[in-house]
């Protein structure tokens, strides 16, 4: 195959692609627990999670969240804290918490009842303009497009867009051109079907276009060498680095803990005291600082446990983990610092990175490895170099 003529999306994808995709999705589509009868709560629960979650790894988060939560009015009526402890390793907590503030307002304003059109679900906290269209289409039949990642690389694929698909023109062109194969009496099951092709065989480094039931329509397999080339994405610039320092502070077999504002990043989880390593600053003294300018209390009989690297979607920690006795002054407590035994700590929302610190004290000190950060969402951070607790990763945009 040759390189071909110049991109343009003003071909559209051939009429017998939906009809090929629909037949290949019957007989190849994955048991999921979402799908099934056209449940709008569970579609909904699962479209928010899948944003930034694989299918294989959602699934056993859907199922311990729906299980927990059957229905919107009964995800209204939890406690924020029940919510995050449901949803602890998925990440991108403000999923959580956007989903626990929107079945609260339909509780009270459409006695919790899932609205059918794109417009009125858009109005709904923490409901963007693809989640709309997914629950919509899915749930109800609406004929609407709706394209999420794995969706927008079969588009562009298929049409041959040489854009990024994150740009909002790119996504609008992209959406029009499967406008144009949508299936009105099965849009639903046309959309899922992009995706399952898209999860399964359009894959962004291998693509499997010799078992492709749509290679035939697809712009990209006939005219490029490589159809993997598409889409294409601008180069970000590489992730900062931080290092911080926690403390494990004991006190009568409990250790003490505190929770994060409820809105940002990683809102309404608990953690341990701890912060950012100035430059220059040796990793004991940072942790003694930040207990002081946090708590207002000290430590004595410090040790260093080891240090726990943890990647999140646009910066990458290492911590320096400490522990130690109350020492001359007392910490402050209250609503949001206290003291907890090791039960009521594992009955807490806390972050993957606190997890590690955890099992690192059981395992008596050793390093972790670090782990591979999900798919990010959408943008980063403050600057890195701005002082904050390693695990309170920068607030702008929507994140963890």
């Amino acid at each position: 195959m040759g390189p071909g003529p110049a991109s343009s999306v003003s071909e559209r994808p051939s009429p017998r692609l939906a009809t090929a995709l629909l037949a290949w999705f019957r007989t190849h589509r994955r048991h999921l627990p979402w799908r099934g009868p056209k449940d709008p709560y569970r579609i909904w629960v699962a479209e928010v999670l899948l944003q930034q979650t694989r299918v294989a790894q959602a699934v056993p988060y859907f199922e311990r969240f729906v299980r927990r939560f059957p229905t919107v009015r009964a995800l209204a009526e939890a406690s924020s804290s029940a919510v995050l402890k449901a949803w602890e390793g998925a990440g991108y907590y403000a999923r959580a918490r956007h989903l626990h503030a929107a079945a609260r307002l339909l509780v009270r304003t459409n006695r919790g009842r899932i609205p059918r059109t794109v417009e009125a679900l858009e109005r709904i906290p923490g409901v963007g303009r693809y989640t709309a269209r997914a629950i919509a289409s899915l749930a109800f039949g609406a004929p609407v497009v709706a394209l999420e990642t794995n969706g927008l690389r079969v588009a562009a694929r298929w049409t041959r867009e040489e854009g990024d698909p994150r740009a909002a023109k790119v996504r609008e062109r992209l959406e029009s051109a499967l406008a144009a194969a949508l299936p009105h009496v099965a849009a639903g099951t046309f959309n899922e079907a992009v995706m399952e092709l898209g999860e399964t065989v359009c894959l962004p480094a291998v693509p499997r276009c010799d078992v492709c039931p749509v290679a035939f329509g697809c712009r990209a397999y006939r005219e490029l060498d490589d159809p993997s080339s598409l889409p294409r994405r601008e180069r970000r610039s590489p992730r900062p680095h931080v290092r911080g320092a926690v403390i494990v502070l004991e006190h009568r077999g409990r250790w003490l803990v505190q929770r994060r504002p409820p809105s940002g990043l990683l809102g309404g989880l608990w953690e341990f005291p701890g912060g950012k390593i100035e430059p220059g600053e040796d990793a004991g003294d940072a942790a003694r600082r930040e207990l002081r300018e946090e708590t207002g209390g000290s430590a004595r009989g410090l040790s260093a446990v080891g240090v726990v690297r943890h990647s999140y979607s646009h910066f990458t920690i290492e911590l320096h983990v400490f522990r130690g006795a109350v020492g001359s002054r007392r910490p402050t407590t209250g609503p949001t610092r206290r003291w907890v035994t090791h039960g009521q700590f594992r009955r807490l929302p806390v972050p993957r990175a606190t997890e590690k610190i955890v099992r690192l004290l059981r395992e008596g000190g050793r390093s972790s490895p670090g782990s591979g950060s999900r798919r990010g969402r959408t943008s980063a951070s403050r600057r890195a170099s701005n002082r904050q607790h390693p695990t309170r990763p920068p607030r702008r945009g929507t994140g963890s």
